[in-house]
C-alpha cells in the first residue's frame, strides 16, 4: 500500500508541476531576448560557482566516475554551452531576408520534459535547463532515482538565481518523488510539448512511444580506428585520456580500438607504455561475466568504476593498481559478445584486421550491432582515408584526431557544445544534431507572394487562355505534361 501511495503522490506532483510550468511559460513567451538572456547568464554563473560542490555530490551519490572530471563537465555545461548560445537569436524575429521577403519568427515549444541520467546528472541538468529557457520554454526535470539528491540540489541553485534574474516561478520544476509512473506521466501528459531523453535504450524508446514529440539518445558504441598514418603515441594518449575521463561515463567515449595487423605489436606496446593492461584469455572470460547482465543490459556495477575496483569485482588479481584501462582482444561482434558492446567504464575491446578494407567493415559491423547513428572516432593524417571512413560510417559525428569523449560533445571540436547527442534516423532519433536551443523552438515563416497564377501557368508552359476552369483541371494539365516529359 505504501508503494502505491508513493506512485500516486508522484503522479499528482507531476501534474502540479506541469500546470505551474505551463502558466510560467506563458510569461516567458512574452519576454524579449534581453530578458531571456539575463536569465541564461544567471544560470551560467551559478553553474560555475557550484561546479565543484555539485560534482562531489554526484560522485558520492551515484558511485560513478571521478568528481574532478565531473567538475570539468559542470564547467563545460555552464560555460562552454553558454558561450555558444549566449548570442543566438531565439526570441521573436530571428531573421529577415530582404531579397526573398521572408521573415523567421522563433516560437517556444512550451513545457520541456528533461530526463536526466545518473552518469552525468548535474552537468546534464544545467545544460538542459539552460537550452530550454534560452528558447523561451519552461522545463520539468525528471531525475534518475540514483542521482536524485544531486539533481535536486542543482535545480535548487539554478532556480533561485534564475528567479532573481526575472524567471517566472514554476518555469524550472523538478520531480522530488522519482518513480517510473511519474516519468511516464510527464512524458505522456498532453501539456508536455517535447521530451529531451538522455539515458538507457528502454527509456529512450518509451519517450518516442509516449505520443509526444521527443529527442532521444540511444547507446553509443563508437570504435576508434587508428590508421598507419597517425601519430601513434598521440593517438593512444588521446584514446586513454578519453576512456579514463570520468571513468568512461560519457556515451561518446571509445568502446573499442580497430587496427591493421601490421600495426599490432607497436599499438599493443604503446598501450602498455601508457598504462593499459592487456587481459589474457582467462582474465577476459572472467571480466566478460560482469560487463552485461543476464537480460543483455550493461551491468551498473562496472559503470564509471576505476580499473582497480573492476578488477576486484571480477577477481583479476594480476592487474597492477596503477593500470588505467583494461584491454581485451576480440574478433567477434554481437549481442552475446560483451566486449563488442557499449561499456561505460575503462574497458576497451581490441580488434586486429588484415587491412584497411577489413578494418572499415569491422567498424561498421560494431556500429550496426549497437550504437548506430552515434559517434565514430579515428586517428589518421591521410585525408583520403578520413573521407572514405567518414562516408561509410553509420553515425552522426566523426571525430578525427581528438579524444572522442570531448570531441563528440563539442568540447575539443567545433561541434555544438551539448550533452544530448542526436543519433539520426538510423539510431532511432528524430535528429542527428548535437542538441541546442534551436532544436527547442519552432520557426514561423512569413512569406510575401512573388508570383500570380498566370505566371505559374507560363512557367509550366500551360495555355494562358480561359479554357482552364478549375484548379483540378490545372493540376491535371500539369500532371499530363510531366508524364509527357518522362516518356521522352
Amino acid at each position: 500500500m505504501q508503494l502505491q501511495d508513493k506512485d500516486l503522490l508522484s503522479i499528482q506532483e507531476v501534474r502540479t508541476l506541469i500546470s505551474e510550468a505551463k502558466e510560467a511559460q506563458k510569461k516567458l513567451a512574452k519576454m524579449n531576448q534581453m530578458e531571456i538572456d539575463k536569465i541564461i547568464d544567471a544560470i551560467s554563473k551559478v553553474g560555475l560557482e557550484k561546479s565543484e560542490e555539485l560534482a562531489k555530490m554526484a560522485a558520492s551519490e551515484t558511485g560513478f566516475g571521478k568528481w574532478e572530471d565531473k567538475v570539468i563537465k559542470n564547467v563545460f555545461a555552464s560555460k562552454m554551452v553558454y558561450d555558444y548560445i549566449k548570442d543566438l537569436k531565439t526570441i521573436g524575429i530571428i531573421n529577415r531576408n530582404a531579397q526573398d521577403e521572408t521573415i523567421d519568427i522563433a516560437c517556444p515549444m512550451g513545457v520541456v520534459a528533461g530526463l536526466i541520467p545518473s552518469t552525468n546528472p548535474t552537468s546534464t541538468t544545467i545544460y538542459k535547463i539552460m537550452i530550454a529557457l534560452k528558447g523561451g520554454n519552461s522545463i520539468i526535470i525528471s531525475p534518475h532515482p540514483n542521482a536524485k539528491n544531486c539533481i535536486l540540489k542543482t535545480v535548487e541553485y539554478i532556480r533561485e538565481k534564475a528567479e532573481q534574474a526575472g524567471c517566472p516561478k514554476g518555469a524550472i520544476g523538478c520531480i522530488t518523488i522519482p518513480t517510473l509512473q511519474a516519468t511516464n506521466e510527464l512524458m505522456k501528459n498532453r501539456d508536455t510539448a517535447i521530451i529531451l531523453a538522455t539515458g538507457g535504450e528502454a527509456m529512450v524508446r518509451a519517450a518516442y512511444s509516449s505520443g509526444n514529440p521527443a529527442i532521444g539518445v540511444g547507446p553509443g558504441n563508437g570504435p576508434a580506428y587508428i590508421d598507419k598514418s597517425a601519430d601513434l603515441k598521440l593517438a593512444i594518449k588521446r584514446i586513454m585520456d578519453s576512456k579514463t575521463f570520468d571513468n568512461g561515463t560519457i556515451c561518446a567515449s571509445e568502446q573499442s580500438i580497430v587496427i591493421e595487423k601490421c600495426m599490432e605489436s607497436s599499438v599493443l606496446q604503446e598501450l602498455i607504455n601508457q598504462g593499459a593492461y592487456i587481459l589474457n584469455d582467462d582474465e577476459k572470460a572472467k571480466l566478460a561475466k560482469f560487463i552485461m547482465r543476464d537480460n543483455g543490459t550493461m551491468n551498473p556495477q562496472i559503470v564509471g568504476k576505476s580499473v582497480e575496483k573492476i578488477a576486484q569485482l571480477a577477481g583479476l588479481t594480476n592487474v597492477p593498481t596503477n593500470a588505467r584501462v583494461l584491454v581485451a582482444r576480440e574478433t567477434n561482434v554481437g549481442f552475446k559478445y560483451p566486449y563488442s558492446r557499449e561499456k561505460l567504464a575503462p574497458i576497451l575491446a581490441f580488434y586486429v584486421e588484415e587491412n584497411v578494407d577489413c578494418a572499415l567493415e569491422k567498424c561498421r559491423e560494431i556500429l550496426l550491432n549497437e550504437g548506430s547513428g552515434h559517434t565514430f572516432s579515428m586517428h589518421c593524417n591521410d585525408e583520403s582515408i578520413i573521407e572514405r571512413f567518414a562516408l561509410e560510417m553509420p553515425v552522426s559525428r566523426v571525430n578525427v584526431n581528438t579524444p572522442s569523449t570531448l570531441g563528440g560533445i563539442g568540447a575539443s571540436t567545433k561541434l555544438i557544445p551539448a550533452l544530448t547527442l542526436g543519433c539520426g534516423a538510423i539510431g532511432g532519433s528524430s535528429t542527428s544534431n548535437n542538441i541546442g536551443p534551436l532544436d527547442l523552438i519552432n520557426i514561423k515563416k512569413v512569406a510575401k507572394g512573388k508570383l500570380e497564377l498566370d505566371e505559374l501557368k507560363n512557367n509550366a508552359n500551360l495555355p494562358s487562355n480561359n479554357n482552364i476552369n478549375s484548379s483540378d483541371e490545372l493540376v491535371s494539365l500539369i500532371l499530363n505534361k510531366l508524364l509527357e516529359e518522362l516518356k521522352k
